[in-house]
């Protein structure tokens, strides 16, 4: 489930040439800034809703809409029919589809989201990719920096694959669900369809049609005075 193909419909992004003639979806992460940079240039079709900062290599589509307090720092290319959203951060290198939304006090970094992905509240994106219409809950955070210093490894038939990247969050595969509040780990691998619970604090790979629960049981106790 390492491959591009097994993860995201290459279809449903305008950069898919990003992943031609790798293995590993995560090595898109190695070719995108020169591919950000080769392509973003000022050519600014949105609307603005107040005022937004947008950075000289910013590439907006049409119909989309920024909203005041916004902040596109760049180089960025941002497709047709977004939403974003008031106060949202999107940084350097970055590649978001159409039909998007990047909310209130969200963050983007070197990162590629395809079409229809929704981020609406308060979530960091670093150093990661979202396959078409993944979602992610209010608060959720890819990770993407280990603690310990060193590149970020994935299990490949159960022994560590250095990624070659010290920075890498996660591969949120096509249509899945990461519920409010859970964190993504470094090198997190989420297939299609999956579902995380809220507060799941994930670490590692998630098959495709899974479900990921926190069975951490709830006390209940009685008020006192």
């Amino acid at each position: 489930m390492f491959r591009p193909e097994d993860l995201f419909d290459l279809e449903q992004t305008a950069h898919a040439e990003l992943f031609g003639g790798i293995r590993f979806a995560w090595e898109a992460q190695h070719k995108l800034e020169e591919y950000v940079k080769q392509h973003a240039r000022a050519d600014l079709k949105n609307t603005c809703e107040g005022v937004a900062f947008i950075g000289s290599q910013v590439s907006i589509g049409e119909g989309t809409v920024v909203e005041d307090g916004a902040m596109i720092k760049g180089p960025a290319i941002i497709g047709r029919n977004c939403h974003i959203r008031h106060n949202a951060y999107i940084r350097e290198m970055v590649l978001i589809g159409d039909d998007c939304v990047v909310g209130n006090a969200c963050e983007v970094r070197h990162s590629i989201l395809f079409n229809g992905v929704i981020v609406p509240h308060m979530n960091y994106i670093g150093n990661s990719i979202l396959g078409h219409q993944a979602h992610l809950g209010a608060g959720v955070k890819l990770s993407n920096y280990r603690l310990m210093v060193g590149n970020i490894t994935v299990a490949v038939d159960g022994k560590p694959q250095d990624t070659g990247l010290a920075k890498l969050g996660a591969l949120v595969g096509d249509r899945a669900e990461v519920g409010c509040n859970a964190v993504l780990n470094p090198g997190s691998i989420i297939g299609r369809n999956c579902v995380i619970y809220p507060n799941v604090n994930w670490r590692g790979i998630l098959p495709a049609n899974q479900v990921a629960k926190n069975k951490a049981e709830i006390e209940v106790t009685v008020r006192r005075p």
